[in-house]
């Protein structure tokens, strides 16, 4: 597992893992994990957890029977068990001082511009602030058409994000078998798997068709879209105590590697946008680019076309030459609004204090 200072771990927790359906929230799991989210956190290590259980934790509140239920008795359930699942978390790890937050999403907010980078954004801040979020489908307002139907999509949603490193599956297998092992004594567990072949697909039973919702065949649907953002994943066998640790200490698993790190992957998402506008900048902010800075709007002579918050614009020099591109932080009626001002005059213009770069340097190929 990633242990280098600044690196992004998330790491998805299954209902049955955090609840028994006899004797309701596992405790003393839930303390081992949270020991282990603490080891990682004072290595300098971001976590973020994507955690089920609010269904599980609400039904037994509301004495509802096993097996599946209608659409509002599972929003029901769940608005009754968030709380008991958010009272869970931040009682395991307040006694460590760290500090926790609910963030509740639904599909839609990875798929609308703005509320992905509403999302991206609140979270960014939450790790910047060393809180531990805890992340789950809004359930109590999803419908069937905007879900996204279990956590492990949600969890590479959210490391895709974020820019995680790593995405932990903690499940109730140990890895990607050739076969189903409790139905084949000759089922082998790959100990790494560097590229989702339509061969290591039909090994889960059926072929990805967003159709799905459970077992192995959405973990390797997370792995394709964790691994297209630069994170590496993992599935690995999380009832244990200390599911983390055992995992660092060699645990058996299956890794999904990446072939190239966050950053870099979303630099090539961003270089193969297209540009929805223009905004010029003069000689000082073209060096400074040239320097891995930010640009600020100071630096911005002039805007063109019609663009909003996160859409990509073209860079370009006093003569014209193409510097780069970039995911406007403004609107392009505010940009225009603050072009050639310093951060500190930006809230004058707009009546808000603003972002104090144009384009973040994070958000810019050149």
């Amino acid at each position: 597992m990633a242990t280098t200072p600044g690196a992004r771990v998330v790491v998805k927790i299954g209902s049955a893992l955090l609840v028994d359906r006899a004797e309701g929230l596992r405790n003393t799991w839930l303390q081992g994990l949270a020991s282990d989210v603490v080891s990682l956190r004072r290595r300098g290590v971001d976590v973020v957890l994507v955690s089920s259980g609010s269904i599980a934790l609400g039904r037994r509140v509301l004495g509802l029977p096993a097996g599946p239920l209608p659409l509002e008795q599972s929003q029901a359930a769940a608005a009754v068990g968030q709380i008991r699942l958010a009272r869970a978390y931040e009682d395991a790890l307040h006694p460590h001082d760290v500090t926790t937050a609910q963030v509740l999403v639904t599909l839609e907010d990875s798929t609308d511009r703005r509320r992905y980078l509403n999302t991206r954004a609140t979270l960014g801040q939450l790790l910047g602030f060393g809180v531990v979020p805890i992340v789950n489908e809004n359930d109590t307002v999803a419908t069937d058409e905007i879900r996204f139907g279990d956590n492990d999509r949600l969890a590479a949603q959210v490391a895709a994000t974020i820019g995680a490193d790593q995405l932990v599956l903690l499940s109730d297998v140990d890895g990607l078998y050739t076969a189903n092992p409790g139905l084949d004594p000759t089922a082998r567990r790959f100990d790494v798997v560097e590229t989702i072949t339509p061969e290591i697909e039909a090994m889960a039973g059926e072929g990805i068709s967003g159709l799905s919702r459970g077992g192995m065949i959405t973990k390797l649907m997370a792995a394709k879209m964790a691994t297209g953002a630069g994170c590496a994943m993992v599935i690995a066998k999380g009832d244990a105590e200390n599911p983390l640790s055992r995992l660092e200490r060699g645990g058996p698993c299956t890794w999904f590697l990446a072939d190239t790190d966050p950053q870099a992957a979303r630099k090539r998402w961003i270089a193969a946008m297209k540009p929805r506008g223009e905004v010029s900048v003069d000689a000082g902010a073209a060096r400074a680019l040239g320097q891995g800075r930010s640009l600020l709007p100071a630096g911005v002579v002039s805007v063109a076309g019609t663009f909003g918050r996160g859409e990509p614009v073209t860079i370009t020099a006093p003569d014209g030459t193409v510097l780069g591109k970039g995911l406007a932080r403004y609107a392009s009626d505010e940009a225009a609004a603050i072009l050639g001002l310093r951060s500190d005059q930006i809230e004058d213009v707009l009546g808000h204090p603003g972002r104090a770069a144009l384009i973040h340097r994070d958000d810019m190929v050149l």
